[in-house]
């Protein structure tokens, strides 16, 4: 299905053909044949890179273009919601009849902002918008669209009752507005439709190829069948993966248990890939340094931040400032970052793709039990789905790293269903 057979506004094709959309993925397709664009709640249970913010888009744009109601984006994370913020952001210069305003609240809970009340779109925090409505805001019955990002994590023990508290609160307002849910892949998407009385969209396209494997003492074993070595150092197995992708050509995503973590291991792997990097590589990321320093206060975190990005590796956590978030996420992007170690909150919808995911440990510190607990098999399919760059790679791998306990993970994980 091609973007101009779309039925929809010539000034909404027009921009969607300037972002670099000419033709509809099998999941935006079948979204559309669900009756997407004609005002249907539909729930989209897709893999990681199959297209599902475009599937939002096409929803905003739609109900913009014939309705004079609110449009709510629902994200679980600050740093997703700041991501699709400046996407959305590109509405405002989209001809639809009236001039789009696109605003973004994730900050104090109890403090709701008076301009939200004059915007058409509002990109919020679950919380946030558990406390507007908590709040008794006056605007929330002019909702008549609401797109929740990652709305399988209503079965996250810490997230999932605020996302089930607002979800149930929006489905009793009188505009009766119409729900667009975007999932990962779960086995019960269907009774999570049911629940939100959205029609199913299932799939399981991905544009780029994903093949899952662990590490265990230098032998690879891939659930395609492939078998292969990475040569050892003094670095750790993580670091060993992540430059022998970087060495092959391609980007790696190491993911960390904790700050510290992710720290270390972007320290460890400085050296070895800042000698693979080509001259035009460290003018740009000498410059990216220079940017970090002139923009952020010197504390020890920004100066090693600096120190390590000059060497094409850098680390992404919750701990740094939005703006250094940003530099890092967009210099990834356009691969001038190599190598990144981050905690797993990059996993959930930032747009951050590599060739090779790394996942160093499958642990987790559980602050009820007070100890390490094995992440869930839910948590480990949205680590790999970061695996392979649409418009970079014919392929992606995700590979654990084990401790002579490989057949346990490729059972559980790899075969696993969340």
């Amino acid at each position: 299905m091609k973007i101009d057979k779309l039925d929809l506004p010539d000034a909404a094709i027009e921009f969607l053909k300037s972002q670099g959309y000419k033709k509809l993925y099998p999941p935006q397709a079948d979204s559309i044949k669900s009756g997407l664009l004609d005002g249907k709640s539909i729930l989209v249970s897709a893999p990681t890179a199959s297209g599902k913010t475009l599937i939002a888009m096409l929803a905003m744009i739609n109900y913009l273009s014939k309705n004079n109601g609110k449009v709510i984006y629902l994200s679980p994370l600050r740093a997703l919601a700041a991501e699709k913020f400046l996407e959305f952001k590109k509405l405002e210069n989209v001809a639809l009849g009236k001039k789009v305003k696109v605003s973004i609240s994730t900050g104090d809970y109890e403090n709701i902002e008076k301009n939200l009340e004059k915007s058409d779109v509002l990109i919020l925090t679950n919380e946030k918008m558990d406390s507007i409505i908590r709040h008794g805001t006056e605007w929330v019955e002019e909702i008549g669209l609401v797109i929740a990002d990652e709305v399988h994590l209503i079965g996250d023990e810490n997230r999932g009752p605020t996302l089930e508290m607002i979800l149930t609160q929006i489905k009793l307002l009188e505009t009766n507005p119409q729900i667009v849910g975007l999932s990962a892949t779960i086995t019960n998407s269907n009774e999570i439709a049911d629940w939100l009385g959205c029609i199913l969209v299932k799939s399981d396209w991905r544009p780029v190829p994903l093949s899952e494997g662990v590490c265990d003492a230098g032998e690879i074993t891939m659930n395609d069948g492939k078998v292969f070595s990475v040569e050892r150092s003094v670095c750790g197995t993580p670091i060993d993966l992540g430059v022998q992708s970087v060495k092959e050509g391609g980007q790696s995503l190491i993911f960390a248990e904790t700050r510290n973590r992710s720290k270390s291991l972007a320290t460890k792997a400085a050296d070895a890939i800042s000698q693979i990097l080509e001259k035009k590589d460290l003018e740009e990321l000498e410059k990216t340094s220079k940017k970090i320093l002139s923009e952020n206060e010197h504390t020890e975190l920004i100066k090693t931040l600096a120190f390590l990005v000059k060497k094409g590796v850098a680390f992404h956590h919750a701990g740094l400032n939005q703006n250094c978030r940003q530099t890092i996420e967009t210099e990834f992007r356009k691969g001038t970052i190599k190598l990144l170690s981050s905690t797993p909150t990059l996993a959930a919808g930032v747009n951050l793709p590599a060739r090779r995911v790394v996942i160093s440990s499958i642990n987790r510190y559980n602050a009820k039990v007070g100890a390490n607990r094995p992440i869930s098999i839910l948590e480990y399919k949205q680590l790999c789905g970061r695996a392979g760059r649409p418009q970079y790679d014919d392929y992606g791998e995700a590979i654990i790293v084990g401790n002579g306990n490989t057949e346990d993970l490729i059972d559980y994980y790899i075969n696993g269903e969340p």
